[in-house]
């Protein structure tokens, strides 16, 4: 009888490799996470062989595009002397204050034109006409209103970094799946239910894309303020670099905006990583298929 039954029962399947197969060479070095850090390193090392072989081969000016050493000097002298430090701080302090009120109200403002007609039909165009303002055109003005100080950096940024995140709110929150925003309502749930349980899920992959559109726009308003009226920050660091025709200081103090830029981008980019997990997990599910 169990010799009966085993034989009318299917063959076993074998178990299943559950572990992705190995893959060797340059497509399986793209695919490694040590690729993530080489490649950039190698691309840095040959962009600054080409700058350092360009001045040197075309007899460049030190006042038109310095060589690497004295830009190095520069940054020794910023950053070691602590002669960039004051300015750094002031340009962080008034970009982080800028960039964070300006995300809250382009957060909280989206939200709410996407979820109601009459603060849509009411405010929108205004905000268009604001944005479409150009914002060197509004420092004096601001200036005006704020003084010299810190606050007129603080609104330039928060101005300026304002509508990317004010959009992508709006677009994500509508993008919201109408069957489960459907779902919600035929189970009776209040609208902050529905609100914050599908919409603001469906739009965090937006938001943190507009986060990090924004950190780039902060720095642009910050640094544009700084052109117009201030005495200090990495902005007039250019601009008294340049009275001076000291390239080599200009240089470093782009560089020292372009490293608050990375550093930012990638502190939000890593945060969307961690906190909207399942844009990931989606992302992954369609490559598989």
């Amino acid at each position: 009888m169990a010799d009966r039954l085993s034989a009318a029962l299917p063959p076993a399947l074998p178990p299943k490799n559950t572990l992705p197969p190995k893959v060797g060479g340059l497509k399986g070095f793209l695919q490694s996470d040590r690729s993530n850090i080489v490649l950039p390193a190698l691309t840095f090392v040959l962009l600054l062989a080409i700058w350092e072989g360009s001045v040197v081969y075309f007899k460049v000016s030190d006042y038109i595009f310095p060589r690497i050493y004295p830009v190095l000097l520069e940054l020794k002298a910023g950053y070691i002397d602590g002669y960039f430090w004051p300015h750094l701080a002031f340009t962080l302090r008034s970009v982080t204050i800028g960039y964070a009120i300006g995300c809250l109200l382009a957060i909280i403002l989206g939200t709410l034109l996407s979820e109601s007609r009459l603060f849509e039909k009411c405010l929108y165009p205004f905000i268009v006409a604001l944005q479409s303002t150009p914002k060197v055109a509004m420092a004096p003005l601001i200036i005006v209103w704020c003084g010299y100080g810190i606050l007129s950096k603080v609104v330039m940024v928060a101005l300026i970094c304002f509508f990317p995140l004010f959009v992508n709110t709006i677009t994500g929150i509508k993008q919201a799946d109408p069957a489960l925003v459907n779902m919600m309502r035929a189970f009776a749930a209040p609208s902050w239910v529905i609100f914050f349980r599908v919409k603001l899920f469906a739009a965090a992959g937006h938001i943190f894309a507009g986060l990090q559109i924004s950190i780039v726009l902060a720095l642009i308003g910050a640094v544009t303020a700084e052109f117009v009226s201030s005495s200090t920050g990495l902005g007039w660091l250019v601009q008294a670099a340049l009275a001076n025709f000291n390239t080599a200081q200009m240089i470093a103090a782009i560089l020292s905006l372009i490293a608050i830029g990375l550093s930012g981008t990638m502190l939000v980019k890593m945060l969307h990583v961690r906190i909207v997990f399942w844009d990931r997990a989606s992302a992954n599910t369609s490559a598989a298929k």
